[in-house]
């Protein structure tokens, strides 16, 4: 009995697999695109489409797609004093298959979003860098389906690039407080 369940759930799932690849037919190249970001796959893009509609012309700016979204973070401030950075509610489906593609991203190496997610890491907690990741993976997919264009990742070494003078000063201090003495020279 338990072995024939097994198999008209097994079945049923089948069907359901068949009939989603006919409604998302009409969206595939939009899934193809947003396919492109690294640590996005097949699953997280579908539950991009069915939340969003893969339809960016409602949203005007990315930061409303990411409002929508629920990964903006918060801003209650009285007298000078944060009273919370809390994101607020938002839609639960592309929050969790975001949330899970940026558990991936963190994991990887060599992209932009893993060494975002890194860098936001080290100073505010993983579970920020998490949502900042979310949130970078929507701006991404907004811009990729407003331009209709391919992801193009800036590289893991982004943000050495962006300030290369802070990224030797760091490595200096580094070296420094593990008991070594340090002196540059210019490479030929």
């Amino acid at each position: 009995m338990h072995l024939d369940l097994i198999d008209q759930l097994t079945a049923a799932i089948e069907q359901l697999t068949e009939r989603i690849k006919v409604v998302m037919e009409p969206f595939r190249g939009f899934r193809d695109l947003v396919c492109t970001i690294p640590g996005i796959g097949g699953f997280t893009a579908d539950v991009v489409v069915a939340e969003t509609g893969a339809d960016m012309t409602r949203f005007p700016t990315a930061q409303h797609l990411a409002s929508w979204a629920g990964t903006t973070p918060g801003n209650n401030e009285s007298a000078g004093k944060v009273k919370s950075r809390r994101t607020r509610p938002g839609n639960p489906y592309l929050q969790g298959a975001l949330g899970t593609a940026a558990m991936s991203i963190s994991r990887t190496r060599d992209t932009y979003l893993a060494a975002k997610y890194r860098w936001i890491a080290a100073r505010r907690g993983p579970l920020r860098a998490n949502v900042a990741v979310q949130r970078a993976l929507l701006v991404a997919i907004w811009n990729i389906a407003t331009i209709n264009t391919v992801y193009h990742d800036p590289g893991g070494d982004y943000f050495t690039r962006l300030n290369p003078q802070k990224a030797r000063s760091n490595a200096v201090h580094q070296l420094e407080a593990m008991g070594y003495h340090v002196t540059l020279e210019q490479a030929s």
